[in-house]
Protein backbone atom coordinates (compact mmCIF):
# COMPACT_ATOMS: atom_id res chain seq x y z
CA UNK A 1 0.00 0.00 0.00
CA UNK A 2 3.30 2.65 0.13
CA UNK A 3 3.22 1.88 -3.49
CA UNK A 4 -0.37 3.42 -3.68
CA UNK A 5 0.52 6.40 -1.83
CA UNK A 6 3.44 6.58 -4.12
CA UNK A 7 1.46 6.70 -7.13
CA UNK A 8 -1.46 8.71 -5.73
CA UNK A 9 1.19 11.59 -5.55
CA UNK A 10 2.88 10.78 -8.69
CA UNK A 11 -0.62 10.76 -10.35
CA UNK A 12 -1.27 14.16 -8.89
CA UNK A 13 2.10 15.64 -11.01
CA UNK A 14 1.18 13.46 -13.89
CA UNK A 15 -2.28 14.80 -14.05
CA UNK A 16 -1.08 18.27 -14.30
CA UNK A 17 1.27 17.87 -16.14
CA UNK A 18 0.02 15.55 -18.80
CA UNK A 19 2.82 13.26 -19.71
CA UNK A 20 0.36 10.59 -21.27
CA UNK A 21 3.44 7.30 -20.31
CA UNK A 22 3.60 8.28 -16.84
CA UNK A 23 -0.20 8.61 -16.53
CA UNK A 24 -0.72 5.09 -17.94
CA UNK A 25 1.63 3.83 -15.73
CA UNK A 26 -0.34 5.09 -12.83
CA UNK A 27 -3.58 4.42 -13.90
CA UNK A 28 -2.38 0.94 -14.43
CA UNK A 29 -0.71 0.72 -10.84
CA UNK A 30 -4.22 1.77 -9.78
CA UNK A 31 -6.17 -0.87 -11.81
CA UNK A 32 -3.79 -3.46 -10.20
CA UNK A 33 -4.07 -2.28 -6.53
CA UNK A 34 -8.24 -2.25 -6.87
CA UNK A 35 -8.01 -5.79 -8.71
CA UNK A 36 -6.38 -6.99 -5.33
CA UNK A 37 -8.15 -4.77 -2.82
CA UNK A 38 -11.06 -2.62 -3.91
CA UNK A 39 -12.14 -1.51 -0.79
CA UNK A 40 -9.34 -0.50 1.18
CA UNK A 41 -7.80 1.41 -2.47
CA UNK A 42 -10.61 3.00 -2.95
CA UNK A 43 -11.15 4.60 0.73
CA UNK A 44 -7.10 5.71 -0.02
CA UNK A 45 -8.23 7.05 -3.54
CA UNK A 46 -11.27 9.06 -1.93
CA UNK A 47 -8.79 10.00 1.08
CA UNK A 48 -5.90 11.94 -1.59
CA UNK A 49 -8.70 13.78 -3.28
CA UNK A 50 -7.69 12.85 -6.49
CA UNK A 51 -11.07 12.31 -7.98
CA UNK A 52 -11.19 15.95 -8.62
CA UNK A 53 -8.40 15.83 -10.79
CA UNK A 54 -10.50 12.78 -13.07
CA UNK A 55 -12.76 14.99 -14.57
CA UNK A 56 -9.48 16.95 -16.58
CA UNK A 57 -8.87 13.73 -17.10
CA UNK A 58 -11.75 12.22 -19.28
CA UNK A 59 -10.75 13.85 -22.45
CA UNK A 60 -11.69 12.35 -25.49
CA UNK A 61 -8.67 12.78 -27.52
CA UNK A 62 -6.49 11.04 -24.57
CA UNK A 63 -4.73 7.72 -24.79
CA UNK A 64 -6.02 7.20 -21.32
CA UNK A 65 -9.42 8.06 -20.85
CA UNK A 66 -10.57 4.28 -21.18
CA UNK A 67 -8.01 3.59 -18.20
CA UNK A 68 -9.73 6.81 -16.11
CA UNK A 69 -13.34 5.66 -17.06
CA UNK A 70 -11.94 2.23 -15.77
CA UNK A 71 -10.98 3.40 -12.50
CA UNK A 72 -13.92 5.46 -11.98
CA UNK A 73 -16.03 2.42 -12.94
CA UNK A 74 -13.89 0.13 -10.26
CA UNK A 75 -14.99 3.07 -7.26
CA UNK A 76 -18.02 3.49 -7.93
CA UNK A 77 -18.32 -0.48 -6.80
CA UNK A 78 -17.96 0.90 -3.62
CA UNK A 79 -21.36 2.76 -2.23
CA UNK A 80 -19.50 5.06 -0.35
CA UNK A 81 -17.65 6.47 -3.65
CA UNK A 82 -20.57 6.75 -5.31
CA UNK A 83 -21.43 10.39 -4.03
CA UNK A 84 -17.68 11.89 -4.43
CA UNK A 85 -17.83 11.07 -7.65
CA UNK A 86 -21.23 13.09 -8.29
CA UNK A 87 -19.69 15.77 -6.01
CA UNK A 88 -16.16 15.44 -8.04
CA UNK A 89 -17.72 16.66 -11.28
CA UNK A 90 -17.03 13.49 -12.98
CA UNK A 91 -20.92 12.77 -14.64
CA UNK A 92 -21.16 15.35 -17.10
CA UNK A 93 -17.24 14.63 -19.31
CA UNK A 94 -18.50 10.71 -18.21
CA UNK A 95 -21.55 11.76 -20.07
CA UNK A 96 -19.97 13.65 -23.14
CA UNK A 97 -17.66 10.52 -24.00
CA UNK A 98 -20.63 8.56 -24.77
CA UNK A 99 -20.19 10.45 -28.36
CA UNK A 100 -16.77 8.59 -28.51
CA UNK A 101 -16.04 6.18 -31.26
CA UNK A 102 -13.57 4.13 -28.98
CA UNK A 103 -15.17 0.93 -27.88
CA UNK A 104 -13.09 0.90 -24.86
CA UNK A 105 -13.86 4.49 -24.04
CA UNK A 106 -17.37 3.31 -24.13
CA UNK A 107 -17.45 0.37 -22.67
CA UNK A 108 -15.54 1.71 -19.52
CA UNK A 109 -17.55 4.87 -19.38
CA UNK A 110 -21.04 2.42 -19.81
CA UNK A 111 -19.71 0.58 -16.52
CA UNK A 112 -18.29 4.02 -14.69
CA UNK A 113 -21.89 5.51 -15.10
CA UNK A 114 -23.62 2.50 -14.41
CA UNK A 115 -21.81 2.00 -10.81
CA UNK A 116 -22.02 5.71 -10.47
CA UNK A 117 -26.15 5.23 -10.70
CA UNK A 118 -26.45 1.73 -8.48
CA UNK A 119 -28.61 2.28 -6.10
CA UNK A 120 -27.81 6.14 -5.65
CA UNK A 121 -30.27 9.20 -5.67
CA UNK A 122 -26.98 11.46 -6.37
CA UNK A 123 -26.13 9.21 -9.07
CA UNK A 124 -29.08 8.94 -11.18
CA UNK A 125 -30.03 12.58 -10.78
CA UNK A 126 -26.54 13.83 -12.07
CA UNK A 127 -27.02 11.29 -14.85
CA UNK A 128 -30.59 12.64 -15.42
CA UNK A 129 -29.58 16.24 -15.60
CA UNK A 130 -26.66 15.41 -18.06
CA UNK A 131 -28.63 13.84 -20.19
CA UNK A 132 -26.93 10.44 -20.07
CA UNK A 133 -30.01 8.07 -20.63
CA UNK A 134 -31.35 9.42 -24.12
CA UNK A 135 -26.97 9.53 -25.14
CA UNK A 136 -27.19 5.76 -24.16
CA UNK A 137 -30.63 5.00 -26.05
CA UNK A 138 -29.27 6.56 -28.98
CA UNK A 139 -25.79 4.26 -29.12
CA UNK A 140 -28.40 1.56 -27.89
CA UNK A 141 -30.10 1.94 -30.98
CA UNK A 142 -27.32 3.03 -33.54
CA UNK A 143 -25.47 -0.76 -32.41
CA UNK A 144 -28.64 -2.52 -32.60
CA UNK A 145 -27.97 -4.73 -35.52
CA UNK A 146 -23.92 -5.46 -34.59
CA UNK A 147 -23.60 -9.03 -33.58
CA UNK A 148 -19.70 -9.02 -33.39
CA UNK A 149 -18.56 -10.17 -29.62
CA UNK A 150 -17.18 -6.29 -28.59
CA UNK A 151 -20.40 -4.76 -29.85
CA UNK A 152 -22.48 -7.33 -27.91
CA UNK A 153 -20.62 -6.96 -24.60
CA UNK A 154 -21.21 -2.79 -25.20
CA UNK A 155 -24.99 -3.50 -25.95
CA UNK A 156 -25.43 -5.51 -22.36
CA UNK A 157 -23.35 -2.60 -20.62
CA UNK A 158 -25.60 0.08 -21.92
CA UNK A 159 -28.57 -2.08 -21.25
CA UNK A 160 -27.26 -2.71 -17.22
CA UNK A 161 -26.54 1.14 -17.05
CA UNK A 162 -30.03 2.22 -17.81
CA UNK A 163 -31.20 -0.82 -15.49
CA UNK A 164 -29.19 0.69 -12.68
CA UNK A 165 -30.45 4.27 -13.57
CA UNK A 166 -34.13 3.51 -13.43
CA UNK A 167 -34.46 0.50 -11.22
CA UNK A 168 -37.29 0.68 -9.00
CA UNK A 169 -37.66 4.47 -9.58
CA UNK A 170 -40.94 4.90 -11.53
CA UNK A 171 -40.59 8.48 -12.75
CA UNK A 172 -37.05 7.63 -14.16
CA UNK A 173 -38.62 4.74 -15.93
CA UNK A 174 -41.50 6.11 -17.41
CA UNK A 175 -38.57 9.07 -18.72
CA UNK A 176 -36.72 5.78 -20.36
CA UNK A 177 -40.87 5.05 -21.63
CA UNK A 178 -41.24 8.33 -23.12
CA UNK A 179 -37.51 8.43 -25.36
CA UNK A 180 -38.87 5.06 -26.43
CA UNK A 181 -36.51 2.68 -24.78
CA UNK A 182 -38.99 -0.17 -25.41
CA UNK A 183 -38.71 -0.91 -29.05
CA UNK A 184 -35.35 -0.97 -29.27
CA UNK A 185 -34.49 -3.20 -26.42
CA UNK A 186 -37.26 -5.71 -28.45
CA UNK A 187 -35.47 -5.23 -31.24
CA UNK A 188 -32.46 -5.90 -29.46
CA UNK A 189 -33.87 -9.49 -27.90
CA UNK A 190 -34.86 -10.41 -31.28
CA UNK A 191 -31.61 -9.97 -32.48
CA UNK A 192 -29.70 -10.96 -29.73
CA UNK A 193 -31.42 -13.46 -28.84
CA UNK A 194 -28.20 -16.33 -28.63
CA UNK A 195 -26.16 -13.99 -26.60
CA UNK A 196 -27.59 -14.86 -22.94
CA UNK A 197 -25.69 -12.45 -20.38
CA UNK A 198 -27.14 -9.54 -23.01
CA UNK A 199 -30.90 -11.26 -23.41
CA UNK A 200 -30.85 -11.58 -19.86
CA UNK A 201 -29.86 -7.98 -19.24
CA UNK A 202 -33.29 -7.62 -21.34
CA UNK A 203 -35.14 -9.50 -19.34
CA UNK A 204 -34.78 -7.71 -16.46
CA UNK A 205 -35.50 -4.29 -18.15
CA UNK A 206 -38.52 -5.32 -19.44
CA UNK A 207 -39.44 -6.88 -15.36
CA UNK A 208 -39.11 -3.69 -14.20
CA UNK A 209 -40.71 -1.78 -17.12
CA UNK A 210 -43.52 -3.81 -17.62
CA UNK A 211 -44.98 -3.00 -13.79
CA UNK A 212 -45.66 0.48 -15.28
CA UNK A 213 -49.07 1.22 -16.80
CA UNK A 214 -47.82 3.32 -19.69
CA UNK A 215 -45.45 0.56 -20.91
CA UNK A 216 -47.91 -1.46 -22.02
CA UNK A 217 -49.35 0.67 -24.89
CA UNK A 218 -45.15 0.43 -26.34
CA UNK A 219 -45.40 -3.15 -25.33
CA UNK A 220 -48.40 -4.06 -27.27
CA UNK A 221 -46.81 -1.90 -30.53
CA UNK A 222 -43.86 -4.03 -30.76
CA UNK A 223 -43.90 -8.24 -31.34
CA UNK A 224 -42.56 -8.56 -27.78
CA UNK A 225 -44.95 -11.71 -27.48
CA UNK A 226 -43.54 -13.53 -30.93
CA UNK A 227 -39.67 -12.84 -29.43
CA UNK A 228 -40.58 -13.79 -25.82
CA UNK A 229 -42.95 -17.15 -26.47
CA UNK A 230 -39.73 -18.32 -29.53
CA UNK A 231 -37.20 -16.89 -26.43
CA UNK A 232 -38.99 -19.39 -23.90
CA UNK A 233 -39.30 -22.40 -26.28
CA UNK A 234 -35.41 -22.41 -26.79
CA UNK A 235 -35.17 -22.50 -22.46
CA UNK A 236 -33.84 -25.72 -20.65
CA UNK A 237 -33.31 -24.29 -17.31
CA UNK A 238 -35.71 -23.40 -14.77
CA UNK A 239 -33.76 -20.04 -13.69
CA UNK A 240 -34.30 -18.84 -17.55
CA UNK A 241 -37.97 -19.68 -17.78
CA UNK A 242 -38.82 -18.03 -14.19
CA UNK A 243 -37.19 -14.67 -15.45
CA UNK A 244 -39.25 -15.05 -19.04
CA UNK A 245 -42.19 -15.92 -16.84
CA UNK A 246 -42.01 -12.66 -14.24
CA UNK A 247 -42.01 -10.65 -17.57
CA UNK A 248 -45.22 -12.10 -19.34
CA UNK A 249 -46.75 -12.05 -16.09
CA UNK A 250 -47.15 -8.12 -15.51
CA UNK A 251 -47.54 -8.22 -19.57
CA UNK A 252 -50.34 -10.47 -19.95
CA UNK A 253 -52.58 -8.22 -17.76
CA UNK A 254 -53.21 -6.07 -21.10
CA UNK A 255 -55.71 -7.61 -23.37
CA UNK A 256 -53.76 -6.51 -26.99
CA UNK A 257 -50.62 -8.68 -25.14
CA UNK A 258 -52.97 -11.36 -24.01
CA UNK A 259 -54.00 -11.51 -27.10
CA UNK A 260 -51.09 -11.70 -29.02
CA UNK A 261 -49.31 -14.17 -26.82
CA UNK A 262 -52.07 -16.80 -27.54
CA UNK A 263 -51.19 -16.06 -31.11
CA UNK A 264 -47.87 -16.31 -30.55
CA UNK A 265 -48.06 -19.87 -29.23
CA UNK A 266 -47.57 -19.39 -25.49
CA UNK A 267 -50.49 -21.57 -24.23
CA UNK A 268 -49.43 -24.53 -26.10
CA UNK A 269 -45.89 -23.83 -23.96
CA UNK A 270 -47.61 -23.52 -20.62
CA UNK A 271 -50.11 -27.29 -21.36
CA UNK A 272 -46.97 -28.74 -22.22
CA UNK A 273 -45.12 -27.86 -18.61
CA UNK A 274 -48.30 -28.52 -16.98
CA UNK A 275 -47.97 -31.81 -18.86
CA UNK A 276 -44.34 -32.58 -17.61
CA UNK A 277 -44.02 -31.31 -14.36
CA UNK A 278 -47.62 -32.53 -12.85
CA UNK A 279 -46.40 -35.31 -11.17
CA UNK A 280 -43.30 -34.34 -9.69
CA UNK A 281 -42.13 -33.36 -6.09
CA UNK A 282 -39.37 -31.41 -6.74
CA UNK A 283 -39.57 -27.73 -5.39
CA UNK A 284 -38.46 -25.83 -8.71
CA UNK A 285 -41.16 -28.19 -10.77
CA UNK A 286 -43.86 -27.52 -8.44
CA UNK A 287 -43.17 -23.88 -8.46
CA UNK A 288 -43.22 -23.92 -12.70
CA UNK A 289 -46.15 -25.63 -12.54
CA UNK A 290 -47.97 -22.69 -10.28
CA UNK A 291 -46.78 -20.19 -12.50
CA UNK A 292 -47.82 -21.48 -15.61
CA UNK A 293 -51.44 -22.89 -14.79
CA UNK A 294 -51.74 -19.15 -13.08
CA UNK A 295 -50.37 -17.62 -16.08
CA UNK A 296 -52.84 -19.54 -18.42
CA UNK A 297 -55.60 -18.81 -15.90
CA UNK A 298 -54.48 -14.85 -16.60
CA UNK A 299 -54.77 -15.35 -20.74
CA UNK A 300 -58.29 -15.90 -20.14
CA UNK A 301 -59.27 -13.00 -18.84
CA UNK A 302 -59.36 -10.89 -21.85
CA UNK A 303 -62.73 -11.27 -23.56
CA UNK A 304 -60.88 -11.77 -27.27
CA UNK A 305 -58.28 -14.42 -25.93
CA UNK A 306 -60.43 -16.31 -23.72
CA UNK A 307 -62.89 -16.55 -26.91
CA UNK A 308 -60.35 -17.57 -28.89
CA UNK A 309 -59.01 -20.50 -26.91
CA UNK A 310 -62.84 -21.76 -25.58
CA UNK A 311 -63.34 -22.11 -29.95
CA UNK A 312 -66.83 -22.99 -28.99
CA UNK A 313 -66.50 -25.65 -26.09
CA UNK A 314 -64.20 -27.97 -29.18
CA UNK A 315 -61.03 -26.01 -28.81
CA UNK A 316 -57.56 -28.48 -27.28
CA UNK A 317 -57.17 -25.78 -24.38
CA UNK A 318 -60.86 -26.01 -23.61
CA UNK A 319 -60.88 -29.84 -22.93
CA UNK A 320 -57.11 -29.48 -21.28
CA UNK A 321 -57.75 -27.49 -18.85
CA UNK A 322 -61.34 -29.39 -18.52
CA UNK A 323 -59.10 -32.73 -17.59
CA UNK A 324 -57.57 -30.36 -14.67
CA UNK A 325 -60.63 -30.39 -12.60
CA UNK A 326 -60.64 -34.01 -11.71
CA UNK A 327 -56.88 -34.20 -11.00
CA UNK A 328 -55.39 -34.69 -7.62
CA UNK A 329 -52.82 -31.97 -7.53
CA UNK A 330 -54.84 -28.79 -5.74
CA UNK A 331 -52.81 -26.51 -7.57
CA UNK A 332 -54.45 -28.10 -11.03
CA UNK A 333 -57.96 -28.25 -9.64
CA UNK A 334 -57.62 -24.71 -8.73
CA UNK A 335 -56.47 -23.08 -12.08
CA UNK A 336 -59.32 -25.42 -14.19
CA UNK A 337 -62.34 -24.06 -11.97
CA UNK A 338 -60.78 -20.26 -12.43
CA UNK A 339 -60.31 -20.96 -16.44
CA UNK A 340 -64.12 -22.04 -16.15
CA UNK A 341 -64.57 -18.82 -14.02
CA UNK A 342 -63.26 -17.17 -16.70
CA UNK A 343 -64.55 -19.20 -20.03
CA UNK A 344 -67.88 -18.22 -18.52
CA UNK A 345 -68.10 -14.84 -19.15
CA UNK A 346 -71.07 -14.57 -21.42
CA UNK A 347 -74.27 -16.96 -22.09
CA UNK A 348 -73.73 -18.53 -25.12
CA UNK A 349 -70.60 -20.27 -23.55
CA UNK A 350 -72.02 -20.59 -20.23
CA UNK A 351 -75.45 -22.68 -21.85
CA UNK A 352 -72.37 -24.82 -24.07
CA UNK A 353 -70.73 -25.92 -20.46
CA UNK A 354 -73.59 -26.25 -18.57
CA UNK A 355 -74.92 -28.37 -21.47
CA UNK A 356 -71.73 -30.51 -21.39
CA UNK A 357 -71.78 -31.58 -17.97
CA UNK A 358 -69.46 -29.19 -16.79
CA UNK A 359 -71.94 -28.61 -13.51
CA UNK A 360 -71.15 -32.11 -12.22
CA UNK A 361 -67.39 -31.84 -12.81
CA UNK A 362 -67.73 -28.65 -10.39
CA UNK A 363 -70.02 -30.37 -7.68
CA UNK A 364 -67.84 -33.60 -7.62
CA UNK A 365 -64.60 -30.98 -7.25
CA UNK A 366 -66.27 -28.91 -4.09
CA UNK A 367 -67.31 -32.47 -2.49
CA UNK A 368 -63.88 -33.11 -2.18
CA UNK A 369 -63.14 -30.15 -0.32
CA UNK A 370 -66.34 -29.72 1.95
CA UNK A 371 -64.12 -30.82 5.25
CA UNK A 372 -61.29 -28.97 6.07
CA UNK A 373 -60.99 -28.06 1.96
CA UNK A 374 -58.74 -26.06 0.43
CA UNK A 375 -60.24 -22.54 0.23
CA UNK A 376 -59.23 -21.47 -2.87
CA UNK A 377 -60.47 -24.24 -4.84
CA UNK A 378 -63.55 -24.11 -3.07
CA UNK A 379 -63.49 -20.42 -3.83
CA UNK A 380 -62.60 -20.86 -7.84
CA UNK A 381 -65.46 -23.68 -7.88
CA UNK A 382 -68.44 -21.53 -6.28
CA UNK A 383 -67.13 -18.30 -8.33
CA UNK A 384 -67.58 -20.76 -11.71
CA UNK A 385 -70.90 -22.38 -10.85
CA UNK A 386 -72.37 -18.30 -9.69
CA UNK A 387 -71.10 -17.66 -13.16
CA UNK A 388 -73.16 -20.28 -14.97
CA UNK A 389 -76.13 -19.71 -13.31
CA UNK A 390 -76.62 -16.29 -14.93
CA UNK A 391 -77.95 -16.86 -17.79
CA UNK A 392 -81.65 -18.02 -17.46
CA UNK A 393 -82.12 -21.42 -19.00
CA UNK A 394 -79.15 -22.97 -17.17
CA UNK A 395 -80.78 -22.12 -13.62
CA UNK A 396 -83.40 -24.98 -13.66
CA UNK A 397 -80.70 -27.17 -15.33
CA UNK A 398 -78.46 -26.55 -12.41
CA UNK A 399 -81.17 -26.95 -9.51
CA UNK A 400 -82.38 -30.07 -11.29
CA UNK A 401 -78.24 -31.05 -11.14
CA UNK A 402 -78.22 -30.40 -7.07
CA UNK A 403 -76.80 -27.50 -7.35
CA UNK A 404 -78.28 -25.51 -4.10
CA UNK A 405 -77.57 -28.73 -1.77
CA UNK A 406 -74.00 -29.08 -3.13
CA UNK A 407 -73.32 -25.18 -2.20
CA UNK A 408 -75.15 -25.20 1.60
CA UNK A 409 -72.61 -27.78 2.94
CA UNK A 410 -70.47 -24.70 2.88
CA UNK A 411 -72.82 -22.86 4.72
CA UNK A 412 -70.77 -23.49 8.05
CA UNK A 413 -67.53 -21.82 6.38
CA UNK A 414 -66.07 -19.13 8.11
CA UNK A 415 -64.10 -17.92 5.01
CA UNK A 416 -65.61 -14.53 3.58
CA UNK A 417 -64.54 -15.27 0.49
CA UNK A 418 -66.68 -18.27 0.42
CA UNK A 419 -69.64 -16.95 2.20
CA UNK A 420 -69.66 -14.33 -0.69
CA UNK A 421 -69.09 -16.76 -3.61
CA UNK A 422 -72.00 -19.10 -1.81
CA UNK A 423 -74.39 -16.35 -1.27
CA UNK A 424 -73.82 -14.93 -5.16
CA UNK A 425 -74.28 -18.46 -6.06
CA UNK A 426 -77.61 -19.18 -4.38
CA UNK A 427 -78.91 -15.60 -5.55
CA UNK A 428 -78.35 -16.03 -9.08
CA UNK A 429 -80.43 -19.68 -8.69
CA UNK A 430 -83.36 -18.69 -7.04
CA UNK A 431 -85.09 -16.76 -9.54
CA UNK A 432 -87.73 -19.40 -9.85
CA UNK A 433 -90.70 -19.13 -7.00
CA UNK A 434 -90.15 -23.02 -5.82
CA UNK A 435 -86.47 -22.69 -5.42
CA UNK A 436 -87.10 -19.46 -3.45
CA UNK A 437 -89.70 -21.18 -1.52
CA UNK A 438 -87.17 -23.73 -0.83
CA UNK A 439 -84.68 -22.05 0.19
CA UNK A 440 -86.25 -19.39 2.27
CA UNK A 441 -87.82 -22.27 4.43
CA UNK A 442 -84.48 -23.93 5.12
CA UNK A 443 -84.16 -21.77 9.15
CA UNK A 444 -80.31 -23.30 8.67
CA UNK A 445 -79.47 -20.72 5.81
CA UNK A 446 -82.11 -18.19 6.88
CA UNK A 447 -80.29 -17.48 10.46
CA UNK A 448 -76.59 -17.89 8.52
CA UNK A 449 -77.93 -14.82 6.39
CA UNK A 450 -79.05 -12.79 9.15
CA UNK A 451 -75.91 -13.25 11.07
CA UNK A 452 -73.78 -13.03 7.92
CA UNK A 453 -75.91 -9.41 7.44
CA UNK A 454 -73.91 -7.98 10.30
CA UNK A 455 -70.57 -8.96 8.95
CA UNK A 456 -69.84 -5.39 8.87
CA UNK A 457 -66.06 -6.09 8.67
CA UNK A 458 -66.63 -7.84 5.08
CA UNK A 459 -68.76 -5.47 2.94
CA UNK A 460 -68.75 -7.96 0.41
CA UNK A 461 -71.05 -11.00 2.34
CA UNK A 462 -72.69 -8.19 4.05
CA UNK A 463 -74.34 -6.80 1.12
CA UNK A 464 -74.53 -9.93 -0.67
CA UNK A 465 -76.27 -11.37 2.69
CA UNK A 466 -79.07 -8.93 2.72
CA UNK A 467 -79.52 -9.12 -1.44
CA UNK A 468 -80.35 -12.72 -0.65
CA UNK A 469 -82.97 -11.98 2.27
CA UNK A 470 -84.60 -9.87 -0.16
CA UNK A 471 -84.55 -12.43 -3.48
CA UNK A 472 -86.14 -15.21 -1.37
CA UNK A 473 -88.99 -12.87 -0.32
CA UNK A 474 -89.47 -11.23 -4.00
CA UNK A 475 -89.40 -14.80 -5.61
CA UNK A 476 -91.08 -16.94 -3.24
CA UNK A 477 -93.94 -14.49 -2.51
CA UNK A 478 -94.32 -16.83 -0.04
CA UNK A 479 -95.82 -16.32 3.95
CA UNK A 480 -94.08 -19.19 5.31
CA UNK A 481 -90.82 -17.87 4.14
CA UNK A 482 -91.46 -14.39 5.70
CA UNK A 483 -92.42 -16.17 8.65
CA UNK A 484 -88.82 -17.68 8.43
CA UNK A 485 -87.20 -14.55 7.87
CA UNK A 486 -89.15 -12.32 10.68
CA UNK A 487 -89.03 -15.40 13.04
CA UNK A 488 -84.65 -15.22 12.34
CA UNK A 489 -85.07 -11.77 13.15
CA UNK A 490 -83.95 -10.48 9.50
CA UNK A 491 -86.59 -7.61 8.82
CA UNK A 492 -84.78 -5.49 10.44
CA UNK A 493 -81.60 -5.93 7.95
CA UNK A 494 -84.07 -5.27 5.06
CA UNK A 495 -85.04 -2.21 6.67
CA UNK A 496 -81.77 -1.10 6.84
CA UNK A 497 -81.06 -1.59 3.51
CA UNK A 498 -83.46 0.06 2.22
CA UNK A 499 -81.36 3.00 2.84
CA UNK A 500 -78.27 1.86 1.30
CA UNK A 501 -76.50 3.75 -1.14
CA UNK A 502 -76.79 0.99 -4.25
CA UNK A 503 -79.58 2.04 -6.08
CA UNK A 504 -80.53 -1.07 -6.90
CA UNK A 505 -80.33 -2.79 -3.27
CA UNK A 506 -82.70 0.40 -2.16
CA UNK A 507 -85.52 -0.92 -4.90
CA UNK A 508 -84.76 -4.66 -3.89
CA UNK A 509 -85.45 -3.95 -0.35
CA UNK A 510 -88.20 -1.91 -1.05
CA UNK A 511 -89.98 -4.46 -2.94
CA UNK A 512 -89.09 -7.23 -0.15
CA UNK A 513 -90.88 -4.62 2.22
CA UNK A 514 -93.88 -4.28 -0.18
CA UNK A 515 -94.43 -7.35 -0.31
CA UNK A 516 -94.18 -8.69 2.91
CA UNK A 517 -97.04 -5.79 3.79
CA UNK A 518 -99.06 -6.90 1.02
CA UNK A 519 -99.48 -10.12 2.57
CA UNK A 520 -100.72 -8.94 5.31
CA UNK A 521 -99.10 -11.07 8.28
CA UNK A 522 -99.78 -10.10 12.09
CA UNK A 523 -96.91 -11.27 13.35
CA UNK A 524 -95.29 -8.11 11.31
CA UNK A 525 -97.39 -5.25 12.88
CA UNK A 526 -95.06 -4.85 15.93
CA UNK A 527 -92.06 -5.30 13.79
CA UNK A 528 -93.18 -2.33 11.96
CA UNK A 529 -93.75 -0.08 14.61
CA UNK A 530 -90.39 -0.75 16.37
CA UNK A 531 -88.30 0.06 13.51
CA UNK A 532 -90.02 2.76 12.27
CA UNK A 533 -90.41 1.44 8.98
CA UNK A 534 -92.59 4.17 7.52
CA UNK A 535 -90.23 7.08 8.51
CA UNK A 536 -87.13 5.38 6.57
CA UNK A 537 -90.02 4.67 3.85
CA UNK A 538 -91.21 7.65 3.60
CA UNK A 539 -87.81 9.85 3.42
CA UNK A 540 -87.50 7.70 0.71
CA UNK A 541 -89.80 9.13 -1.03
CA UNK A 542 -88.20 12.01 -2.06
CA UNK A 543 -85.07 10.31 -3.60
CA UNK A 544 -83.49 11.60 -6.48
CA UNK A 545 -83.32 8.11 -8.14
CA UNK A 546 -86.72 7.99 -9.77
CA UNK A 547 -87.10 4.14 -9.41
CA UNK A 548 -86.21 4.07 -5.99
CA UNK A 549 -89.10 7.24 -5.05
CA UNK A 550 -92.25 5.23 -7.32
CA UNK A 551 -91.10 2.24 -5.25
CA UNK A 552 -90.94 4.03 -2.24
CA UNK A 553 -94.47 5.39 -2.64
CA UNK A 554 -96.17 1.82 -3.57
CA UNK A 555 -94.63 0.27 -0.17
CA UNK A 556 -96.08 2.61 1.56
CA UNK A 557 -99.28 2.28 0.46
CA UNK A 558 -98.76 -1.04 1.66
CA UNK A 559 -97.31 -0.90 4.50
CA UNK A 560 -100.21 1.69 6.05
CA UNK A 561 -102.95 -0.49 4.11
CA UNK A 562 -101.41 -3.07 6.51
CA UNK A 563 -101.11 -1.53 9.65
Amino acid sequence: MDNLSDTLKKLKITAVDRTEDSLEGCLDCLLQALAQNNLETSEKIQGSGILQLFASLLIPQSSCTAKVANVIAEVAKNEFMRTPCVDAGLISPLVQLLHSKDQEVLLQTGRALGNICYDSHEGRSAVDQAGGAQVVIDRLRSLCSRTDPASEKLLTVFCGMLMNYSNENDSLQAQLINMGVIPTLVKLLGIHCQNSALTEMCLVAFGNLAELESSKEQFASTNIAEELVKLFKKQIEHDKKEMIFEVLAPLAENDAIKLQLVEAGLVECLLEIVQQKVDSDKEDDIAELKTASDLMVLLLLGDESMQKLFEGGKGNVFQRVLSWIPSNNHQLQLAGALAIANFARNDGNCIHMVDNGIVEKLMDLLDRHVEDGNVTVQHAALSALRNLAIPVVNKAKMLSAGVTEAVLKFLKSEMPPVQFKLLGTLRMLIDAQEAAEQLGKNVKLVERLVEWCEAKDHAGVMGESNRLLSALIRHSKSKDVIKTIVQSGGIKHLVTMATSEHVIMQNEALVALALIAALELESLHKEVQDLSFLDVVSKLRSHENKSVAQQASLTEQRLTMGS
